[in-house]
């Protein structure tokens, strides 16, 4: 089992930047994957950036590339957001997949972006 918490999330005008945060508990050394999905109203969840911790390879999706960075330390994830545009607005979710492919989400986060 593995519990994620976020945090960091607010209201933020165009071209504005947050530093979301995701704390990870439990069977950290079990983590294959750690990234971040976005959820806007109406919308279906989408990928925001994925790492997989075997090839240190992260993947963005072309939306935010060149304006959003993944980083991590230890159990903490971390999810750089510059230039946000208003269409960035959505709750924001960490995730993790965990050797057995079971998969783990935060509770969420929300990020405004105001125009």
């Amino acid at each position: 089992q593995v519990q994620l918490v976020e945090s960091g999330g607010g209201l933020v005008q165009a071209g504005g930047s947050l530093r979301l945060t995701c704390s990870a508990s439990g069977n950290i050394n079990s983590l294959l994957f750690m990234g971040w999905y976005y959820q806007a109203p109406g919308k279906e969840r989408e990928m925001v950036a994925l790492l997989d911790l075997t090839t240190r390879y992260t993947n963005y999706a072309a939306s935010v590339k060149g304006r959003f960075t993944l980083s991590r330390d230890n159990a903490n994830l971390y999810l750089q957001m510059d230039k946000l545009k208003p269409e960035d607005t959505a709750v924001y979710y960490c995730y993790a997949v965990v050797r057995g492919r079971s998969e783990f989400w935060g509770q969420g986060t929300q990020v405004t972006v105001s125009s």
